[in-house]
Parts: C-alpha cells; sequence; structure tokens
C-alpha cells in the first residue's frame, strides 16, 4: 500500500502535541484519529481498527505497556504495530531501547521526518 492511505491513531495527553502530530500525518496524507488516555484508545483502536498506533508511555489513567498487553489479548487489535512516544528519555536512549527491545520508541520532541520514517518502516 501507498503511503498515507492508513488510519493512525495517535494517543497523548497532551493537546500541543496532539495538534503537531496530527498536523504532520495528514500532511503525510494519513488519517488521524485522536485519543487522550488509555480507556478511549482501547476503545477507538477496536471502532476504528487502525493500520499503527502512535503511543504516548505516560498517560493519567494507565501506561503505555498496559495499553499494549491490552490491546494484544483482542484478536481485533492485537497485531496493530504501536510507536511509543515519551518525554522521559533521551534521543540516544531511545535508540538503545529500540535496539534491545525491537520496540519503536520515539523521544519527544519528534522531528517529523524520523516519524514518518519510523511509520514507513513499519507499514510500507
Amino acid at each position: 500500500m501507498e503511503e498515507g492511505s492508513y488510519k493512525i491513531l495517535v494517543v497523548d495527553d497532551d493537546e500541543w502535541i496532539l495538534s503537531y502530530l496530527k498536523k504532520v500525518l495528514q500532511g503525510a496524507s494519513y488519517e488521524v484519529i485522536l485519543a487522550t488516555n488509555g480507556k478511549q484508545a482501547l476503545r477507538l483502536a477496536k471502532e476504528f481498527l487502525p493500520k499503527l498506533i502512535i503511543l504516548d508511555i505516560n498517560l493519567p489513567d494507565m501506561r503505555g505497556e498496559e495499553i499494549k498487553r491490552l490491546l494484544s489479548q483482542d484478536n481485533l487489535t492485537s497485531q496493530i504495530p504501536i510507536i511509543y512516544l515519551t518525554g522521559i528519555i533521551s534521543q540516544e536512549e531511545a535508540q538503545v531501547i529500540q535496539r534491545f527491545t525491537k520496540q519503536t520508541v520515539l523521544a519527544k520532541p519528534v522531528v517529523s521526518s524520523e516519524l514518518i520514517s519510523a511509520i514507513n518502516k513499519l507499514l510500507i
């Protein structure tokens, strides 16, 4: 499939981050669905079945790994790739985590080209 033909769920409790990511992703022709907490993210993931989720690690109601665990227990959402986004580690630490865990982790503030590159690696 070509770039931009996918729905992406963005989950973050920071309105500025949501706005920025929505602008970047829509600029790359992705359809963007926004959630501000874990419960909303789980509901929207099941409702829209996005091709990818960009997930903040720290949300007010639950942590990213708990959301990932709950998604992985549901046949509808278990195969959706996740890009973790966090402000609690540096970009260098994110790269180390990726090497050792095979998870895609990006540090905030994320550079738009880095985000699009990470999405392309998972989807295209």
